[in-house]
């Protein structure tokens, strides 16, 4: 079966509705304002079935000015357009609206139905149809069918069917494959069922029991029942028109505008970087920080225009902009939009969604105008490298790829191999999946050895830098987690040593400021003529005139050398002071067995304070063993 949306569109008062219902039977005028008035108001549906296994579902858009919102709101899905104009009028400025929307829209297939032909003679509905081919020039109708009809006597009606039928087997069905998405155009409630909305299913498969999300609100619920085509149905295919029984969510909740997808899949966006086409017919250039309506699917919202390259787009004329939004939408790459003006109510111009989820763009950025030049190319390769380029320190996931690009999972993943082959993107972390451009990558590498240099300057001393300062020194909008691979990187080129915690510059000796060599042997022989119990850092820095840091980062570095020895965060020993304790109590042990803390305290003479430090250094030194309150010389 063959699932179709066949639409209508045209002036007021040229048959559209009473077309329709010649086709299909069904009366779409159904509030009780539209039977009054005799126009229609609302989006009315109907359904058609036809010979070969072809299922239209038909969209019935009003024709006044005044609801061409709700005209564009049933154009988005459109398959094959039924531009109506009646015979005893001609071509009226909402015809020429209706054109312009459905060929911003991207609706590319349709023919022209020539309504209330009962009511002219054959001369000037032979005058009419030429006319009607020279206006036509250009545009996707310009070789389309123009058949004259009469709802009211019946006249062509069977041939109207049979073109459509002819229409409908050659049509080649757009690509509705990837998650199923349905923009809501109306809303009701139906006593014991509860909530029912009604759209056109745009891409993917829907059944009864699918767990849903609306948006932008995000609220969950349930598919309890469907219908399609007049009829109840456990699933709905892309291209169908539904109406979907909605569990657990009240009406007032839902507003045409929403729509519905898998829970998890897809995000709302606020700002669209786009292809953007002013119309020939618009009245005046549109200006830079324009503010204007912006109709795609079935919602409308304002947005303002950001033009990257110039100040203004004259008519006819298209360019690369950003569209920044007043309210959240769900927008895909290549969904097309209309513009329109908010005084007087025109529509000015459109185009198609290029990224919809873009970083903010600076104006005149040559990077931005390549990224969106290949993606309205269709580079697909190109447009990613670009994108995770563009992204620059803190790279993109394969989620953001995903709802940037629109590809499907088993597609990006394909496009994605040669660049990762390559090496023109690296993929830096597992879950979630993050990439960045090669160039970012080596210029987050100069970055950090940048940074250890300027530690290193700063800190003379010292012979590295701790790991997690040098990670907290990434540029803030890069992410933690490519710190690993990083230095991995710059460890294999040989720039970097790490060990343990501290990461050191390649080739570069320590301690090698000026004077630093004859301080160092004041501070060693301060300690020396401490004896047993040596000035804290903050008694040497005051003995010899240092800052505390200075005089820290002296007795490290002397203790990386091994001129002194740490006992612990603010103990230094000399070395032959500590060699001495050691020999006592190594001997003390031999012929003791063992020793307790008092005992200890008389055999060096030390107080408390240094004590029980040593006590402890030399347990960690693998020298002595606790054993409760006493130590035992550990076996070799």
């Amino acid at each position: 079966m063959k699932h179709l949306i066949l639409g209508t569109a045209g002036h007021i008062d040229h048959g559209k509705t009473a077309l329709v219902k010649a086709l299909t039977g069904i009366d779409c005028d159904r509030l009780k304002e539209e039977k009054a008035r005799g126009i229609t108001i609302e989006l009315g549906f109907a359904h058609l079935e036809l010979p070969g296994g072809i299922r239209f579902g038909v969209v019935d858009v009003p024709g006044h000015e005044r609801f061409v919102r709700t005209m564009v709101a049933g154009v988005g899905g459109m398959d094959i357009v039924m531009l109506v104009v009646a015979a005893d009028e001609g071509v009226m400025p909402q015809t020429r609206e209706h054109l312009d929307i459905c060929r911003l829209l991207g609706v590319q297939s349709g023919l022209v139905v020539v309504t209330k032909s009962d009511l002219v003679d054959a001369d000037w509905l032979d005058l009419l149809q030429e006319e009607l081919r020279d206006w036509l020039d250009g545009t996707f109708l310009e070789q389309a069918p123009i058949l004259p009809v009469s709802a009211r006597s019946g006249a062509g009606i069977e041939a109207l069917r049979l073109e459509l039928g002819r229409m409908a087997t050659g049509y080649s069905a757009r690509k509705r494959d990837g998650a199923f998405r349905l923009p809501i155009d109306r809303v009701f409630t139906v006593a014991g069922f509860g909530t029912v909305v009604t759209g056109t299913l745009l891409s993917g498969s829907l059944k009864v029991g699918d767990e849903l999300a609306i948006l932008p609100g995000g609220i969950n619920c349930r598919v309890r029942g469907l219908q399609a085509h007049g009829g109840k149905s456990e699933s709905g295919e892309a291209g169908e028109r539904l109406a979907v029984n909605l569990q657990s969510v009240e009406h007032t909740a839902v507003a045409r505008g929403d729509t519905l997808v898998p829970p998890g899949v897809f995000t709302t966006t606020r700002a669209v970087d786009v292809l953007l086409r002013q119309l020939p017919a618009a009245p005046r250039a549109l200006k830079h920080r324009a503010t204007l309506r912006l109709h795609a699917a079935t919602y409308e919202v304002a947005a303002q225009v950001i033009l990257f390259d110039r100040d203004s787009l004259p008519p006819g004329e298209e360019t690369f902009a950003q569209l920044r939004l007043a309210q959240p939408v769900l927008l895909l790459p290549g969904d097309p939009f209309v513009l329109r003006s908010f005084s007087p109510p025109l529509t000015v111009g459109g185009g198609r969604v290029l990224d919809p989820a873009p970083p903010r763009r600076r104006r005149r950025s040559a990077e931005a105008v390549a990224l969106l030049t290949a993606i309205a190319a269709g580079d697909e390769g190109g447009m990613l490298s670009l994108m995770v380029a563009t992204s620059l320190f803190s790279g993109l996931s394969f989620a953001g790829l995903l709802s940037r690009s629109g590809f499907t999972a088993r597609k990006l993943e394909a496009l994605l191999l040669p660049l990762l082959s390559s090496g023109e993107l690296l993929q830096l972390t597992r879950e979630p999946r993050i990439f960045l451009a090669k160039e970012n990558f080596s210029a987050l590498e100069s970055h950090l050895c940048r940074e250890l240099e300027a530690f290193l300057r700063q800190n003379p001393l010292k012979d590295g830098i701790n790991r997690e300062e040098l990670k907290s020194r990434l540029p803030q909008r890069s992410d933690p987690r490519f710190f690993s691979a990083l230095l991995a990187a710059l460890e294999k080129a040989g720039k970097i040593l790490a060990e343990r915690d501290i990461v050191k510059l390649t080739g570069r000796s320590s301690g090698s400021a000026s004077g630093s060599g004859a301080l160092q042997q004041k501070v060693v022989a301060a300690l020396l003529a401490c004896g047993y119990e040596p000035l804290s850092p903050q008694e040497l820095a005051v003995q010899l005139g240092l800052t505390e840091k200075e005089t820290v980062e002296h007795l490290h570095l002397l203790a990386r050398e091994r001129a002194v020895v740490k006992v612990k965060s603010d103990l230094f020993y000399a070395p032959q002071p500590l060699a001495e304790i050691r020999e006592k109590l190594t001997l003390f042990l031999r012929a003791n067995k063992e020793i307790t803390p008092n005992e200890f305290r008389e055999l060096t003479g030390l107080s408390r304070k240094f004590m029980i430090p040593l006590l402890e250094y030399f347990d960690q030194e693998k020298l002595t063993i606790r054993v409760g309150d006493k130590r035992i010389l550990r076996r070799a």
